[in-house]
């Protein structure tokens, strides 16, 4: 879906009045009220001035609308004379258009930010601009692919159930007690077991082969699972609504944000951090190096890694704060906290691309779908 979301400060209105009458000009550019934040070089001024020429910016996201308006209307106090033109789509749908869109050679959007880590840093090899930027020092060293490609959330992967439904003493702990659960309780389990459809969903993709690298039988967790007849989806959103309502018992590698959220309100919703590990995924953001908007495009992204921005990320969208200098229980640092086991952030860097090439992908979704007779 796309969206032109603009909000206009009441106070730069107000201010731009009165400034207007002051030296008799019936028109100033919004540059005027746009300064450059503390601690960025002062030749910064031109990117803001030259954004604010260009005067929109177009985003493909994964993030949903709704959780990202609080940053758009924010960006917008700093940065009132940018329109911003949010297209919300899932990861195959920005995949496949960006690349048709870099192809024809006509427009397309300006800054890509894309939970599926893998197919973002596909992109951003062939496509992103090297931008180094002012925020980037305050990154963890696992979240800076080049300068191409940044990291800007920190969520960790979880399991979750029906409090319900699944006994207290029955509720696993990590990987190993899931799929042991499952393998000896397969008539209570029948078709109550879910997650994503790794040929569907490209976050789903990522999540398995990241799991294939760290735990020790991946391949057997998955063959427990798929003796159930292992349910399969293509919408974080739709397993745990379906988990809440006793349809699914169990989710299996769901992003623990959407499932925290949704429990705050929903008491049958219960999530295990696993004491083994805890893969924690980032959504990555490029800038395009085609984009007709390049200046707005980098004000969002050093915007998007401020800690202004990681502080809307973590208390408005809580999605999780990359940076550990943000305080609260959605900082990196409170996340690390609490989880019980290894905390193993995916990294942005070559290696996600290895079963991105057709062969292998093609490959480990047959494994993947003989272990779980899908």
């Amino acid at each position: 879906m796309t969206y032109s979301i603009t909000y206009k400060s009441s106070f730069y209105q107000k201010s731009f009045s009165q400034l207007a009458l002051l030296i008799g000009l019936s028109i100033l550019p919004f540059a005027v009220f746009s300064a450059v934040p503390d601690g960025y070089p002062a030749d910064y001024q031109k990117i803001i001035d030259d954004a604010n020429e260009e005067g929109k910016v177009v985003i493909y996201a994964t993030t949903d609308t709704k959780t990202v308006q609080p940053l758009i209307k924010d960006f917008n106090t700093l940065y009132p004379g940018i329109q911003v033109e949010y297209n919300d789509m899932n990861s195959t749908e920005i995949y496949n258009r960006f690349i048709s869109e870099q192809a024809a050679g006509g427009a397309s959007g300006d800054l890509v930010w894309n939970s599926s880590m893998d197919s973002g840093i596909k992109l951003a090899t062939d496509f992103a601009m090297t931008y180094e930027s002012p925020e980037v020092k305050h990154l963890p060293n696992w979240a800076n692919y080049d300068n191409k490609a940044f990291g800007t959330t920190f969520e960790p992967v979880v399991i979750v159930y029906n409090k319900t439904l699944v006994p207290k003493d029955d509720v696993p702990r990590n990987l190993a007690e899931l799929g042991k659960l499952i393998a000896n309780n397969q008539e209570t389990f029948k078709n109550k077991v879910t997650t994503y459809d790794i040929e569907k969903s490209a976050v789903g993709f990522m999540l398995a082969v990241q799991d294939n690298i760290h735990h020790p039988d991946y391949f057997g967790l998955m063959k427990d699972l798929g003796s159930a007849n292992l349910v399969v989806q293509s919408s974080v959103g739709t397993m745990l609504e379906r988990i809440s309502s006793g349809e699914m018992l169990i989710g299996y590698n769901l992003l623990g944000p959407y499932a925290e959220i949704k429990a705050k309100t929903d008491p049958a919703l219960g999530i295990v951090y696993s004491d083994e590990y805890t893969l924690i995924v980032s959504r990555v953001a490029f800038i395009s190096e085609a984009g007709e908007h390049p200046n707005a495009a980098k004000l969002w992204l050093d915007y998007l890694l401020s800690a202004r921005g990681q502080a809307l990320i973590a208390d408005s969208a809580q999605l999780g704060a990359i940076r550990d200098d943000i305080p609260g229980p959605n900082g990196s640092k409170a996340i690390t906290e609490r989880i019980p086991g290894q905390v193993k952030p995916i990294p942005i860097d070559d290696s996600l691309l290895a079963f991105l090439e057709q062969t292998k992908r093609l490959n480990f979704i047959n494994q993947w779908r003989d272990a779980t007779n899908k």
